[in-house]
């Protein structure tokens, strides 16, 4: 039997903050077996991100053998996130940890 997957405790807050600057997300924490938290499509564009929790040290936030494994084999970014802000700039939402005009722009109509 499967034990339930760890979800970072800051992942509610990545969540949030994508999802307030126009991104749609799903989480994959359930998959586990090294598959990323998180698939994220913004713009154009889809991102595979990897929530980490940045309270915690560095040696507690480390990907496990079976996120680097997938990761490696996967062919495109996995991007590891400690933050809210790191996943906007990730997936491009900030510029110098503001919000984007062009999405401002398009959440208006113009």
């Amino acid at each position: 039997m499967r034990r339930a997957a760890k979800v970072d405790a800051n992942q509610d807050q990545v969540v949030s903050a994508l999802r307030a600057a126009g991104a749609t997300v799903q989480s994959l924490a359930a998959i586990g077996k090294g598959v990323p938290d998180l698939l994220v499509s913004f713009r154009d564009g889809m991102y595979l991100l990897e929530v980490k929790d940045g309270s915690k040290p560095p040696s507690a936030r480390a990907l496990t053998e079976d996120q680097v494994r997938w990761h490696a084999a996967w062919g495109c970014p996995v991007h590891v996130v400690k933050s809210p802000e790191e996943a906007l700039r990730a997936i491009g939402a900030t510029s110098q940890g503001e919000f984007d005009p062009w999405y401002a722009a398009q959440a208006q109509g113009f």
